[in-house]
């Protein structure tokens, strides 16, 4: 019989406890301060005097640090530890969303969305990683699937909040509540405990000697970082690393094009190309989408992973969006919308728990981190063009138009997806 996520966090310990809600509210929160911009995008294209080219643009900006983020806290967190990297990760980004704020114009609002993508994209394979060293292989897929299905939660709870706010105390409002999660982080420092893979690895973890010198083990960490990052290019790792940076690569480029552009294309009005609901009516449709879509989404893929092996779970959730893209496209009325985006966003979205699993499980210790924040990260630098490509032709053609390229984007993905190996029941090493 299949363990249900509530009996597996009661049957794990208290340290997998711990870093499984660490890593889960720092995923949650990123979602909360990245879809914030999204979410407010309409008031700031009218009060910036943005076009959508421009807002694009802006948005291809923060994925762009998001891929440089994950890269740089790979190697932060394989330096100094997954705790650590984490939060520094979640700091960065909040810090930046309350600067979002600030902003009195599109190039001041462009340098703190940049630097809050840089601590956005640290935050995912640093989290990841943590989850991954520190509960079973049998548990692994299941747990990091729950982790990731906090994105909806942290989605969601943007929505709840995007919309009042905006409505009584205007954007900038908006952004200030993005300082909050950067209280997460008094927490983490005291109650989650580090990978004991990594310590494991790590025998002399002060960076310094008692002479001020760098430490035996530092020193070779230092001469050999290069070395050890392109190992993955190299055997058994390179067709692995390119095919899961590639299928990451397309399903992001659909993923961001797609619903970066849905809540200004739910609000606005339907002679801009919008459905015309209003800021209520959106953000109960976004509502909707993350809790029932979204998030069974997400914490559905571990199970569907477990039970048909990772390729090929990733092949039915990436054709299955593929296909349904283009009927919600299409849609013209709210229950039809609601309807359709719910069942898009379950598996345009489920597919990412399968990330963290397969990336952990491919990469040795001593590689993770980096391999993981490549290979998501470097992918999601790649399709950091989505939200200026989709602004672009949905500016010339309308945004429903401009969605079937996001449907391609999942059908690439598809087909990359039957070049990855199968990882069901690998053991970490």
């Amino acid at each position: 019989m299949a363990i249900t996520p509530i009996q597996l966090i009661r049957q794990a310990t208290p340290e997998q406890r711990r870093t499984l809600l660490a890593a889960a509210l720092g995923w949650a929160l990123d979602a909360f301060d990245a879809m914030l911009y999204a979410l407010v995008l309409a008031l700031l294209m009218h009060d910036l005097g943005m076009s959508k080219t421009t807002a694009g643009l802006l948005g291809t900006l923060t994925l762009l640090a998001s891929g440089l983020g994950g890269v740089l806290f790979g190697f932060l967190a394989d330096r100094i530890g997954r705790k650590r990297a984490l939060m520094a990760s979640i700091l960065t980004y909040s810090v930046c969303s309350f600067a979002s704020g600030l902003a009195t114009s599109i190039a001041m609002l462009a340098a703190a969305r940049f630097v809050l993508g840089l601590g956005m994209g640290g935050e995912w394979n640093t989290g990841a990683t943590l989850v991954a060293e520190t509960w079973t292989t049998e548990s692994r897929a299941k747990a990091i699937a729950i982790v990731q299905s906090s994105w909806a939660i942290g989605f969601a709870a943007a929505a709840l909040v995007a919309g009042p706010v905006a409505r009584y105390f205007g954007w900038r409002a908006v952004f200030f509540v993005g300082i909050l999660p950067a209280l997460l982080t008094l927490w983490i420092r005291r109650g989650v405990p580090e990978s004991k893979m990594w310590e494991e690895r790590e025998p002399l973890r002060r960076p310094w000697a008692a002479d001020g010198s760098l430490g035996a083990a530092d020193k070779d960490i230092t001469s050999n970082a290069s070395t050890n990052f392109f190992m993955i290019f190299r055997a058994p790792y390179l067709k692995a690393t390119i095919a899961l940076l590639l299928f990451n690569f397309f399903c992001l480029f659909a993923w961001w094009g797609l619903f970066s552009w849905t809540p200004p294309y739910l609000s606005l009005p339907v002679s801009q190309g919008g459905r015309g609901f209003g800021v209520m009516g959106t953000t109960t449709l976004l509502v909707v989408l993350n809790l029932f879509g979204m998030f069974p989404g997400y914490t559905s893929f571990g199970w569907a992973a477990d039970h048909f092996g990772r390729r090929k779970a990733f092949i039915l959730y990436s054709l299955a969006a593929a296909f349904l893209v283009p009927l919600y496209a299409a849609a013209r009325s709210p229950v039809v919308l609601m309807f359709l985006g719910t069942i898009v966003a379950f598996f345009g979205t489920g597919l990412f728990s399968g990330s963290g699993i397969i990336g952990s499980e491919i990469f040795p210790t001593s590689l993770r981190a980096r391999g993981l924040g490549f290979t998501y990260n470097g992918a999601r630098t790649m399709s950091s063009v989505a939200p200026l490509v989709i602004g672009r032709v949905g500016q010339a053609r309308g945004l429903s138009s401009a969605f079937y390229l996001c449907a391609a984007g999942y059908l690439l993905a598809a087909l990359m997806a039957t070049q990855l190996p199968e990882t069901k029941g690998k053991q970490l090493g």
